[in-house]
C-alpha cells in the first residue's frame, strides 16, 4: 500500500509502547532483601522495567522515587511486621502526590488476617512466602499497564 509520498505504509515505524515500570521498595529497618532482589530480577527478565530502591527506605523516599521514575506500580517487600503502617502510609503519600493510579502490591511476612484489611485500604495484592515467582510475574503482566 503506497502513501501520498510514494512510500509503503508498512515502512513507517510505529512508536513502541512504553514498558511497564515497577519500583521494588524495601521500606523500614528490615535488612533482608534477597526476596526483593529475586522478584526484581524475575520482573526484569520478563520485560518489565524495574527500579530497585535498596534497603532502609522511608515511605517518603519510596514515593519520591516513584514520582521521579514515573512508575506504574510499586511492589513492597516487608518482613519487619510494620506492614500495617507502611502500606497505608505509602498509599496516602501517593494520593497526596496525585498518583493514586499507581498500583501498590507487596509481600513478605504478613499474617493472613491482615491481608483483607490492607486490601480494603487500597493495597492491590499481597503475596505471602512460598508464592511461586511466576505467579507474581503473571500478576504484574496481567494487572499493571503503563499509565501514560
Amino acid at each position: 500500500m503506497a502513501t501520498a509520498k510514494g512510500k509503503s505504509a508498512a515502512a513507517t515505524p510505529k512508536k513502541a509502547a512504553r514498558k511497564v515500570r515497577i519500583l521494588v521498595g524495601k521500606p523500614g529497618l528490615d535488612g533482608h532483601d534477597r526476596g526483593a532482589k529475586i522478584i526484581a530480577r524475575a520482573l526484569r527478565d520478563a520485560g518489565v522495567e524495574v527500579i530497585y530502591t535498596g534497603l532502609h527506605q522511608t515511605p517518603e523516599m519510596i514515593v519520591s522515587a516513584a514520582a521521579q521514575e514515573d512508575v506504574d506500580g510499586i511492589g513492597l517487600s516487608i518482613l519487619s511486621g510494620a506492614h500495617n503502617y507502611l502500606f497505608p502510609r505509602i498509599l496516602q503519600l501517593l494520593r497526596d502526590k496525585k498518583m493514586g493510579d499507581v498500583v501498590l502490591f507487596g509481600g513478605g511476612i504478613i499474617p493472613d488476617d491482615d491481608i483483607p484489611i490492607l486490601m480494603k485500604k487500597g493495597v492491590d495484592r499481597v503475596f505471602t512466602p512460598g508464592t511461586p515467582i511466576q505467579q507474581i510475574v503473571d500478576y504484574v503482566n496481567d494487572r499493571i499497564r503503563p499509565r501514560k
